[in-house]
């Protein structure tokens, strides 16, 4: 081989992956927005931390069936809870969380879900999913808030649909 086509061969070793690489991540992407459902938590509103136990819908924090198989669930996290720390929900229940801190920046992740929140003082987030296996599903706060921050946990009870009570 000469020189010269040896150069464009290396030159197209390196040029095809340089393409190939950004489209792979493009697709990643599109798949996981809209094949997944992997969304970005809404902000949907601010309210006043210091005001929650006033402000609806943080004044009454928990779980409220909106129709049949579809739920609203408002929580507040502070240091080192959830309100509630335990949901009872039935199997193939749509459930919206609503989410708000009162003190410091928390997390919101309940395990095998996609619902995976920064919880910041005062903005209020939202996301949606589908609970469709019984089980219990384990919430934990991700964002580091203090000594006590490794006890902060709650806990989603999945029971199947004829058997579930609306809130604990």
């Amino acid at each position: 081989m000469n020189r010269k086509y040896l150069g464009y061969l290396f030159e197209v070793a390196w040029i095809l992956p340089s393409v190939a690489v950004p489209i792979a991540f493009l697709v990643a992407i599109v798949i996981t927005a809209f094949v997944v459902g992997i969304a970005v938590p809404g902000n949907v509103g601010r309210v006043d931390p210091k005001a929650l136990s006033t402000t609806p819908p943080f004044d009454k924090p928990g779980l409220r069936e909106l129709a049949p198989g579809r739920y609203e669930a408002v929580v507040t996290a502070q240091l080192f809870n959830f309100t509630p720390g335990e949901l009872e929900i039935p199997a193939g229940s749509k459930v919206t969380f609503i989410v708000t801190s009162r003190d410091v920046i928390h997390g919101y992740k309940i395990e095998n879900t996609p619902i995976n929140m920064m919880v910041i003082p005062g903005q209020v987030s939202r996301m949606t999913t589908t609970f469709d296996t019984p089980g219990e599903y384990y919430v934990y706060c991700h964002e580091y808030c203090g000594g006590g921050h490794h006890l902060m946990a709650g806990k989603i009870i999945v029971t199947p649909a004829k058997t579930a009570s609306a809130n604990r």
